[in-house]
């Protein structure tokens, strides 16, 4: 059975203190969480060392927003997956909207980018989702498809094994609009049975969580969806009140689907 995940993207917020602070808090808020719920958080990469040891003797998993397709060389400003590996990093996400739309990144280059994480042994967390303009357009599944394919092409489909797909709608992505529970399902639905036709066991045990605007309200309705496994936060992580909740709200689902 799938245990649900879920990731904090602090994206580029933060400080040394709060990140001191917010972990505090949030060891002691998560107390009494079913160790089956993973919990990732994925500060700046400047504060990584930092929270890497305030979540030392915790369940607590450390994430990263990025990483190079380069290993060493002259790439200014670049940072490794080996170095991620070295500081404690586990989970990586790739493919993000904003990483696609701000940096030009295509389905190549993140295909790249989640062959270097997989050699590396660590865990792509690849993102993917549709506009509001695809939407509309109905091409939800073909965007999707095409994204995932990316990877398929390049690796094949035992490159999911251990591996996480992160269904990020664009236009839900920090605007307060999230996908209804059954809207969401229902993509998960397809990118599951999409993997399937190339490795159904794969498929069954993949993580695929929902990404949107995900809050403490609309968190328990989400997570209880058959495919749906767990969340990538965005805003709604840099309150760790609120993150604490949706973690909760996973643990729970777990309990509610495994009786």
């Amino acid at each position: 059975m799938r245990h649900p995940l879920v990731i904090g993207n602090w994206k580029l917020n933060g400080s040394r203190q709060v990140t001191i602070e917010w972990i505090k808090d949030l060891r002691k808020a998560l107390t009494n969480i079913n160790k089956n719920c993973r919990v990732v958080i994925a500060p700046p990469t400047v504060y990584l060392d930092q929270a890497n040891h305030e979540i030392s003797g915790s369940h607590i998993l450390l994430g990263a927003q990025n990483v190079d397709v380069n290993l060493s060389g002259a790439f200014t400003g670049e940072t490794s997956a080996e170095m991620l590996k070295d500081i404690g990093v586990k989970y990586i996400i790739i493919g993000h909207s904003e990483r696609r739309i701000y940096h030009k990144e295509n389905d190549k280059v993140i295909a790249k980018k989640f062959a270097v994480l997989k050699e590396a042994g660590l865990v792509p967390v690849l993102c993917i989702g549709e506009t509001k303009e695809e939407r509309e357009a109905r091409q939800t599944e073909e965007v999707c498809a095409r994204q995932i394919e990316a990877v398929l092409e390049f690796q094949g489909a035992e490159a999911f094994n251990s591996s996480v797909i992160a269904y990020e709608p664009i236009w839900a992505i920090g605007t307060g609009k999230s996908a209804t529970p059954a809207q969401a399902q229902a993509v998960h639905k397809f990118i599951r049975h999409y993997i399937a036709k190339q490795n159904a066991n794969i498929a069954e045990r993949i993580i695929i969580q929902y990404g949107g605007s995900v809050n403490d309200k609309n968190a328990a309705e989400l997570f209880i969806q058959p495919d749906i496994d767990g969340a990538l936060v965005g805003n709604a992580s840099l309150k760790m009140e609120t993150f604490a909740m949706i973690v909760k709200a996973a643990a729970e689902a777990k309990k509610i689907m495994s009786s």
